[in-house]
């Protein structure tokens, strides 16, 4: 059986990539992930305020002397950080090292806004990384900002990344924007070379005993993947842009869906969290017993088989759809 894929112009072995997480912040971590199975990892993000603060920190023992090492640090806000937070010396060594187990190591920088910050993604490149993904964690709360100033933001922070950067750079989306399919075409043909829907955003609640707001995340669920999976759908085939699904992939049935819907690659981390690593050699038994019963002899064979074709009849395809689904519920159905 033929699981050989491509993604970001790399040749893998398979269309499983472990995304970022604990489980990918160390060299161990990627060992174990290789040996299970997993053709490619993501690395855990650098952060531009992390790359913002350590700039200034060079410039300030640059000009030893002066007041400006204190001024420039009160530009970035205070964080916390753990011990068990890599620097950046200490995340290049980090790709350095991981390289040596074999598969392609992404680098992921989270940014927010464009700048100087972007020359990192050249010393990564440095450092061995097969490619970077470009994690934009931008919410905006300043209501009068425009929609079409976001995207313009976003647009921007890619050509920063890509204007220093040989080695491919893969964009994670979130599913807020206005137009999302014309937003995918923007940062198609501005030179992102992936695509990665979706990005988990914080979703922060409030505790009423405790009075205070808390802020964490939650494993994602395979209710979540049909987002994904229905833009990836409608992106693929229209777009240069190589397509990795990520988020709720928990069993092969989760994997063969991205796949049939067009994507390159399937993304996951919340089901090497709650099963280990070995659990990535359990989908890929399962994705290949799945495609003997159906008869797919490789990838090729199946992927985007259920895109959704450009104009009027993808359309109506849609809606027809839609208004399937609610009469189905107005009979009492359940889907669930």
């Amino acid at each position: 059986m033929d699981l050989s894929s491509r993604y970001l112009g790399l040749n893998l072995r398979n269309p499983l990539v472990a995304s970022s997480s604990p489980r990918t912040s160390s060299v161990d971590g990627v060992r174990q992930l290789a040996a299970a199975g997993v053709a490619a990892v993501v690395l855990p993000s650098l952060f531009e305020e992390e790359l913002r603060r350590r700039a200034a920190q060079d410039a300030a023992a640059r000009e030893a002397g002066t007041d400006s090492f204190a001024e420039s640090l009160s530009y970035f806000p205070d964080m916390a950080v753990s011990a068990s937070e890599p620097n950046t010396s200490q995340y290049l060594s980090l790709v350095e090292r991981s390289t040596a187990v074999g598969i392609p190591i992404i680098a992921s920088l989270n940014a927010v806004t464009a700048g100087g910050w972007t020359h990192y993604a050249s010393a990564l490149e440095q450092a061995g990384a097969a490619a970077i993904e470009l994690n934009i964690y931008h919410l905006p709360d300043d209501p009068l900002i425009s929609g079409r100033d976001v995207e313009k933001q976003h647009i921007e922070i890619l050509a920063s990344v890509k204007a220093v950067a040989r080695i491919p750079v893969a964009v994670k989306l979130s599913p807020y924007y206005s137009s999302l399919g014309e937003m995918a075409v923007r940062l198609d043909r501005a030179g992102a070379d992936g695509l990665v829907l979706f990005n988990r955003f914080l979703h922060p609640d409030i505790d009423p005993e405790g009075l205070t707001v808390s802020s964490r995340f939650g494993l994602s669920s395979p209710a979540e993947g049909r987002l994904p999976r229905i833009w990836i759908a409608h992106l693929a085939g229209r777009i240069r842009a190589s397509l990795a699904g990520s988020t709720g992939v928990e069993d092969a049935s989760d994997v063969a869906a991205y796949l049939l819907a067009g994507a390159d690659v399937v993304m996951t981390t919340s089901s090497l969290l709650r099963r280990g690593p070995d659990h990535a050699r359990v989908l890929l038994g399962e994705l290949t017993a799945w495609m003997a019963r159906q008869g797919f002899s490789s990838l090729d064979d199946f992927r985007g088989k259920l895109a959704i074709s450009a104009g009027p009849a993808g359309a109506a395809a849609d809606r027809a759809g839609y208004v399937k689904a609610l009469r189905a519920a107005d009979r009492g159905e359940r889907s669930w």
